[in-house]
């Protein structure tokens, strides 16, 4: 079958005026089905975003359509796409849905829009710019901040070298992580970046909005552009992804430790506990010893069953999530990341 060979997984997006969401949704739902992909692609009146996986011959096929279709013609091309090694495999299922926002950040695509987006930077360019702020940060004397929009189980197993990485758990808690710190940002260079670019592409016009930054400059493409031309750049660490991957590997480095007993470990599983969703990084050694829940409190108790009327099962919020803030402010310097390799 299709399916069996060795496939990948394509991550893209295209902003770009959708008259219709739901034709265009029927219409990509049809496409995916027809060659097989499996994922999860997000359509809104302000574009689509996708990560799908499939075999080789499927993807390209794909690709060959996509940028074949009126409604992105001259906006989505081949570059807009990133790849890695994959398959179908890597999703449960396909799910093609309409959405007010392409990137879940939860604020009105009307009121803050992608086309008030910070200055694109290609990997080169991105790359010239953290060492310039890596070498000036060594001596205590940076205007720039280098922001990582994602969340904090995404930087936790790889990061930039000296970033600021928000202990925030979802995207939408990116606009109000910028409100509880605009002093941080007053008069800086902001240099941000994300997965795939599209987080910086809201996120950036976001700050933007605020006016206080002196500039706000984003990574196009995003890490995994810059993975593709730096694999031993300043990004150390592994990519994580949104499929049962969990993180792509760029180079060997590990930067995170494992849960329980600090060895270094950077490959996540899910709680063990039943209604739990969250991310935790358990070593084989520790996971043998039955440590296979997220935190003391999943560990001790199967949660009970907290059910709507529906009968369905709610995500439980436990001790981890509890214990965070929903919006850390940042006090003194940013919490800065070891800035040496």
């Amino acid at each position: 079958a299709m399916g069996s060979q060795v496939g990948e997984v394509l991550l893209y997006y295209c902003y770009c005026e959708v008259k219709d969401p739901e034709k265009l949704c029927a219409w990509q739902k049809a496409l995916c089905q027809h060659l097989h992909l499996t994922g999860k692609v997000r359509v809104a009146s302000e574009g689509i975003n996708g990560t799908v996986g499939g075999s080789k011959v499927a993807t390209s096929l794909y690709i060959k359509v996509m940028l074949s279709q009126p409604l992105f013609k001259n906006i989505l091309c081949l570059e807009d796409f990133k790849s890695s090694a994959g398959g179908a495999h890597c999703f449960p299922d396909l799910r093609v849905g309409v959405f007010k926002e392409i990137v879940p950040m939860g604020i009105d695509p009307k009121i803050v829009s992608y086309k008030e987006t910070g200055i694109h930077l290609s990997p080169q360019e991105f790359h010239r710019e953290v060492e310039q702020y890596l070498s000036q940060a060594s001596q205590g004397q940076s205007d720039t901040i280098l922001l990582d929009c994602r969340n904090f189980y995404e930087s936790k197993i790889g990061h930039f070298q000296g970033c600021l990485a928000p202990d925030i758990r979802k995207f939408s808690y990116f606009p109000s992580y910028v409100d509880e710190n605009l002093e941080l940002f007053k008069d800086k260079r902001v240099l941000m970046y994300c997965t795939g670019g599209i987080r910086c592409e809201r996120g950036s016009a976001y700050l933007r909005s605020k006016a206080v930054c002196r500039e706000v400059y984003q990574l196009k493409g995003g890490i995994h552009k810059y993975l593709e031309e730096f694999p031993d750049g300043f990004y150390r660490g592994k990519l994580f992804v949104f499929d049962d991957r969990y993180a792509i590997c760029s180079n060997e480095d590990i930067i995170s430790a494992c849960r329980y007993c600090g060895v270094l470990w950077d490959q996540y599983k899910l709680c063990s506990s039943q209604h739990c969703r969250q991310l935790v990084l358990t070593c084989p050694s520790c996971c043998n010893k039955g440590l296979t829940a997220c935190c003391p409190v999943c560990q001790e108790k199967e949660l009970k069953v907290t059910s709507r009327a529906s009968g369905q099962t709610l995500k439980e919020e436990c001790e981890c999530t509890r214990r965070r803030p929903r919006v850390p402010i940042e006090h003194v310097s940013p919490r800065m990341l070891d800035t040496g390799k």
